[in-house]
């Protein structure tokens, strides 16, 4: 059975639909759809809406729920793969650089692509944050160190100044 997933549930049963749906602004419930269009790779549904008390618009993405695709924690805890939290991270390091949110979404959709596009059925924490800090890498090298300084937990400034020294390398 398909069910819907909107961007930023995390699978919690007790979280009903008409709650995800809140207006961000105002949080009254009902909102008129201006707009429904596939995503490009046809894997989810992009809505725009308008609230009907502020008048406010916003985006919602419909997504298929498929076979939970779980991640193995350092601490060796499992947990289904949450797209809200790449997401979150990613923002936090891209936070005040001159990276449209467009760019991000795009980045997110592409790590979540191939995280999901693996033939394993679980994947390693900090495999992600690996091809995370890949795709920042490319895109801001500020917005990489800031990643990398909270994923790799650097113990003091040596380990800071040394990832810096590599990026300056081309490593």
């Amino acid at each position: 059975m398909a069910t819907l997933a909107f961007l930023g549930y995390n699978g919690n049963k007790d979280e009903r639909e008409e709650d995800l749906l809140r207006c961000p602004f105002c949080f009254q419930q009902e909102s008129k759809v201006l707009d429904s269009r596939s995503t490009e790779e046809g894997t989810s549904i992009r809505r725009r809406r308008e609230c009907v008390s502020c008048a406010r618009r916003f985006t919602t993405y419909e997504r298929l729920d498929e076979v939970p695709f779980m991640v193995i924690n350092k601490d060796g805890r499992r947990e289904p793969f949450a797209r809200s939290k790449v997401l979150s991270g990613v923002l936090r390091a891209c936070e005040k650089r001159p990276i449209s949110l467009d760019q991000i979404e795009t980045m997110v959709d592409e790590i979540e692509k191939e995280v999901r596009n693996s033939t394993e059925r679980e994947i390693a924490a900090n495999a992600i944050g690996e091809i995370v800090m890949d795709r920042l890498k490319s895109i801001d090298e500020v917005a990489y160190v800031r990643f990398a300084s909270v994923y790799r937990q650097f113990k003091d400034i040596n380990s800071f100044l040394a990832e810096v020294q590599q990026l300056l390398k081309g490593e």
